[in-house]
């Protein structure tokens, strides 16, 4: 493609985000406008693969390899709105994915440290960091469910996947006072309710508040689901949110 072409199709793509902003997401009233200004600043074409480039701001779920998905912007906006972030804040995030969602939080938050299971995802979600100049997210291979205590305590913890109906012990251990933690919880591994869980500023009490309704892939882990339990494959593989 051409410089002059180059230039058309990234004014195309900017276009297209600003149109996400505000047709599928500000109309709906329920989110902050620091997380409308990330979401009309993050590329979100650069975080899938080629071939849906083209769909990158449609406002809906994309496949990304690893039977995993990129979040429906909605979905990822509600998140980002419902942990209350502010520029002093250090934020965890459990399923990288492609990196979209950490990019969105990034541009809310002092830190954020995000964790993904699947080593290829990781790596190319690192990358992506790298090539669009983020120098405030830190991304670890591991186990999701067992938080990242050794930079803990956080504001927020935001899991981008579907829990059981009790959320992993150890995230709500690695909140701060006052901290939210947001997590998809559940009976079944594909059908959830978005949950704020809110730790009291003296640390002794949690408080949970329901969200909606939503759908995510599995939380897979220690603390999460496991291949070999009776309901593990309850559902179809998919993440609608």
């Amino acid at each position: 493609m051409s410089p002059a072409g180059k230039d058309r199709h990234a004014r195309a793509l900017t276009r297209s985000r600003m149109r996400m902003v505000a047709r599928d997401l500000a109309p709906r009233g329920n989110l902050d406008e620091a997380v409308l200004e990330a979401m009309a600043t993050v590329p979100r074409e650069a975080f899938v693969p080629p071939e849906y480039a083209h769909r990158a701001y449609e406002d809906g779920p994309l496949p990304i390899g690893e039977g995993q998905t990129i979040s429906q912007p909605y979905v990822v906006a509600v998140m980002a709105s419902a942990a209350e972030l502010t520029p002093v804040d250090q934020v965890l995030e459990v399923g990288t994915g492609s990196g979209y969602g950490a990019a969105i939080l990034a541009q809310l938050a002092r830190q954020v440290y995000t964790i993904e299971r699947h080593a290829n995802l990781a790596t190319e979600a690192r990358q992506r960091f790298e090539d669009l100049g983020y120098r405030n997210i830190d991304v670890t291979i591991g186990d999701g469910t067992l938080g990242l205590p050794s930079r803990g305590p956080f504001d927020a913890i935001v899991v981008t996947a579907g829990a059981p109906s009790e959320p992993p012990p150890a995230l709500l251990e690695q909140l701060a006072p006052g901290g939210r933690l947001i997590i998809p919880t559940g009976d079944t591994r594909y059908h959830q309710e978005l949950t704020r869980i809110r730790r009291s500023p003296d640390g002794t009490e949690f408080k949970r508040e329901p969200l909606g309704g939503t759908r995510f892939v599995p939380l897979i882990g220690e603390a999460g689901w496991t291949n070999d339990h009776p309901l593990a494959n309850t559902g179809p593989p998919r993440d609608t949110e």
